[in-house]
């Protein structure tokens, strides 16, 4: 499929939670349970509260499409994408998938996840140029750090994290998704 044909493919089937991987498999997702979809509400409730305040940014929630460079079409449960960056795309980019990699990105573990592919899909975004990347693990209470260049940490039970100098200021309480 072309990148219009997919787009199409996804406004026909908008019930669906689709994404496209950069060798073109697609990949159709279950809708989350009422338990994740309540912490995921959580999550981007902070994550809004912050980009309003902060206004260097905006921020998207996980039915969000994003084309990466590497050709792949994903949506992470949230990200944000400095505003200079994202002023650069044209309207008809905005309002499609756009063509650029979130500069942060959150994906949360549903019960019904496989930790791997997570794992992968979150390198994937850094190796495609974001800056900064959460693996929210609450079955475990882990939160997997990603930064480019530097090895994945895990943190037990943190019970906040920092956005860094990617995101200043911006600290999740994790205590509401927990």
């Amino acid at each position: 499929m072309t990148d219009d044909q997919f787009f199409e493919f996804c406004q026909i089937n908008r019930d669906l939670r689709i994404e496209r991987t950069a060798t073109g498999e697609l990949l159709i997702m279950p809708p989350t349970g009422t338990e994740t979809g309540g912490r995921n509400f959580r999550l981007n409730g902070q994550l809004y509260n912050w980009t309003e305040q902060d206004g260097t940014g905006i921020g998207f929630d996980s039915s969000t499409g994003f084309t990466l460079p590497n050709g792949a079409e994903r949506s992470p449960d949230a990200a944000w994408v400095k505003l200079e960056r994202w002023n650069t795309l044209t309207p008809e980019q905005q309002q499609k998938f756009a063509p650029i990699c979130p500069d942060f990105v959150i994906e949360l573990r549903s019960a019904s996840d496989n930790l791997t592919p997570l794992k992968t899909k979150m390198q994937e975004y850094i190796n495609n140029g974001a800056l900064l990347g959460w693996l929210i693990d609450c079955k475990k209470r882990q939160v997997y750090i990603y930064r480019p260049g530097v090895a994945m940490e895990c943190l037990d039970n943190p019970a906040t994290i920092s956005g860094e100098s990617v995101l200043p200021g911006f600290v999740l309480d994790l205590s509401k998704i927990w």
